[in-house]
């Protein structure tokens, strides 16, 4: 199935006083992959800034900025066309023999790494090495693990943040999705599963109607490695269908925020988001 989709993704800062100056980064256009072709794409920034833009070391597209006069508020808007095809895939395949060669350890080692930001802690990292000693395929222990993490860890908005630990979102058994991304990710890479982190938009709508702009939300989903990278939705226990959007691919969410910067002045920024969403066929 092939669906087009127009997403428009507002953010940006107000700030209590004008600063002088910010410095920012974005991460807001969707990628071109063999899932998805961005049929057209732009970013408009307010104030107007000088821009730089590039793809960076894990293929997500960036616009960096600065802005060298005052204002007392930033905005970003993000406008795309994606067309969507993912049809059901069969996966090449590995094994755990495969996994250990060591020259496919230094190859994925990035996406080996069990950082403090992605570490369960012991408990699911034991559960998961019991789990890759009996299952006889890695495939199998993504999913027993994956399923772990669905029976423990409760989808609840508001009681994490960007920086929260994956350890501390198994032990309060709550988080959003790019918590249960972070805590599995952390758990395959345990035993030895390359697992990297997807950011992007989902369509809330199950069967949305054809031209109604519906609001959306920025997701987090992960891929893992089984002969290929392979998409799994652990929030929607699903692979990402017609209604993933693809945006950036990283290690963790600090290799992927949407808007990211630094300003000069003084009190607390606020930040705003919204993101609308529209099937266009």
């Amino acid at each position: 199935m092939t669906r087009q989709i127009r997403i428009v993704h507002h953010t940006g800062y107000s700030y209590p006083e004008a600063v002088a100056g910010s410095y920012n980064e974005v991460r807001m256009t969707p990628r071109s992959s063999r899932e998805q072709w961005v049929l057209s794409s732009r970013i408009e920034i307010q104030p107007s800034p000088w821009v730089l833009s590039y793809t960076d070391y894990w293929g997500t597209k960036v616009n960096s900025f600065e802005i060298r006069e005052r204002h007392s508020r930033l905005g970003v808007t993000s406008t795309a066309t994606v067309e969507i095809t993912r049809p059901a895939e069969r996966a090449p395949g590995t094994s755990w023999e495969q996994l250990r060669e060591p020259a496919f350890e230094d190859r994925m080692v990035e996406m080996l790494t069990v950082s403090e930001h992605v570490d369960p802690g012991d408990e699911l990292c034991d559960f998961a090495a019991g789990v890759a000693g009996e299952t006889s395929s890695p495939a199998e222990t993504v999913f027993e693990v994956v399923q772990k993490i669905r029976e423990q860890v409760s989808y609840v908005p508001g009681v994490t943040h960007v920086r929260t630990r994956a350890r501390d979102v198994w032990e309060a058994g709550a988080g959003v999705c790019q918590d249960m991304v972070h805590v599995a990710i952390g758990a395959l890479r345990s035993v030895g599963i390359p697992a990297r982190y997807v950011s992007g938009y989902l369509m809330p709508a199950k069967e949305p109607l054809i031209g109604e702009a519906r609001k959306g939300e920025s997701h987090a989903w992960l891929q893992y490695w089984d002969g290929a990278w392979m998409g799994l939705d652990p929030t929607n226990d699903s692979a990402p269908g017609e209604s993933h959007v693809e945006v950036g691919i990283g290690r963790d969410y600090s290799d992927v925020p949407p808007l990211r910067g630094i300003y000069s002045g003084a009190g607390e920024s606020e930040m705003y988001v919204d993101v609308e969403m529209t099937v266009l066929e």
